[in-house]
């Protein structure tokens, strides 16, 4: 008599769960309904940001697809211009969401392929199928703040897009007189300049221009008001307010070199709601991790990511260059004079972003620990003793 042979088969993890992928447009969401592998989706179109109507489907899902109405939900979407909100919709609804880093998301590397919503939102179900049974390194799920942290983001956003947008004007400015051979280096009292100001022939500037360069003028007051107004809410702020963030920003302003746009941006984008265990997740949230490309005999480095956050990355890039002239006698300042001091502009500019990582990590450090950068000093300081840490 012989025994029939028994394996062991491991029980899914995701046996009667529904699983939701959102496929999101201007107008119109495109929603992938299944329960497993194996299964033709169900594909259904939504206007789009109707929440009721994306309730009703995945309840009409669960029936269609044999399930109880108790049966889990698992969702995912695209980060992209619909933002949190979504996430904390659908979670606020029992539902277990994922947003999804899309550049993580690997594609047909062929020069012409297909690309649909049908296909992008049967995509996103594999994928989120193969992630929910374990499978981690499928995608990069983004780390979603709360409304408080997402909310401290836009003061510093703001500013930066009104400085770009004064600067633009300035441009422009610049541009209209110097088409009429004519340079000013201020903007400052420009009506007035514009009486005194002549074209090469000793004519007065055509009214035309004039009107012109008067009405990009006044858009150029405009935000240098709002400007104004930004720069003093965040001085009030950083006065009265009581806030751990607040005592973050005010720490880092303690350090040479570090102004009040630079701590305020670093600490709200990163170390104000982020929790890092180590210096590889904080170097690599920013996006400083290098890329490199091995293969046989082959090796070669391709650069960093810049698959973090940009924002961090280019404040911490111009403070490493402020780190450099505040902290000449700083380990990290020593280590780039004996490393890139002596070669050209660009191997400079590359040494700038190891500098821009080392100093990332020694601030988080610091903000975690309080224990200096190694030869940082204090403003007002001439020097600070027990600095004893390393800077990497």
């Amino acid at each position: 008599m012989t025994t029939p042979a028994t394996c062991n088969v491991p029980e899914s993890t995701t046996a009667g769960t529904l699983f939701v992928a959102f496929e999101l447009s201007e107008k119109t969401w495109k929603l992938g309904f299944t329960t497993g592998h194996g299964q033709k989706p169900r594909e259904r179109t939504v206007t789009a940001r109707h929440q009721e109507r994306v309730l009703e489907e995945i309840a009409h899902a669960k029936r269609r697809l044999g399930l109880p109405d108790t049966a889990p939900v698992v969702s995912g979407y695209e980060a992209g211009r619909e933002g949190f909100w979504l996430h904390r919709f659908v979670q606020g609804h029992g539902i277990t969401n994922q947003v999804v880093d899309s550049s993580a998301i690997a594609v047909n590397r062929r020069r012409r392929r297909a690309k649909s919503d049908g296909l992008d939102v049967r995509k996103l179900l594999s994928m989120l199928m193969r992630y929910a049974q374990g499978e981690r390194q499928v995608w990069q799920v983004v780390k979603v703040p709360s409304v408080e942290a997402e909310d401290q983001r836009h003061l510093h956003r703001d500013l930066e897009t009104l400085k770009q947008e004064r600067a633009s004007t300035t441009n422009r400015i610049k541009g209209l007189l110097s088409s009429q051979g004519i340079r000013v280096t201020s903007l400052r009292n420009l009506p007035e300049q514009l009486e005194a100001l002549r074209l090469w022939d000793g004519s007065p500037i055509p009214p035309g221009l004039r009107r012109r360069v008067l009405r990009v003028y006044a858009h150029h007051t405009f935000l240098s008001e709002q400007i104004a107004a930004v720069e003093a809410e965040r001085r009030a702020q950083l006065q009265a307010s009581t806030d751990a963030n607040i005592d973050k920003v005010r720490q880092l302003m303690q350090l040479k070199g570090i102004g009040i746009n630079g701590a305020w941006l670093v600490v709200m984008e990163f170390f104000g709601w982020r929790a890092f265990k180590n210096r590889r997740e904080v170097g690599g949230v920013a996006g400083f991790t290098p890329t490199p490309y091995q293969s046989g005999e082959s090796a070669r480095e391709q650069g960093i990511t810049k698959s973090g956050n940009r924002h961090v990355r280019w404040m911490t890039t111009e403070l490493a260059w402020s780190w450099r002239r505040f902290q000449p006698d700083s380990a990290l300042s020593v280590w780039f004079r004996e490393r890139f001091g002596g070669g050209g502009k660009r191997l400079r500019r590359i040494g700038i972003v190891a500098v821009a990582r080392k100093l990332l990590i020694a601030l988080w450090r610091f903000l975690e620990t309080g224990v200096f950068p190694v030869g940082a000093e204090l403003k007002g300081q001439a020097g600070h003793d027990g600095l004893c840490t390393s800077a990497d």
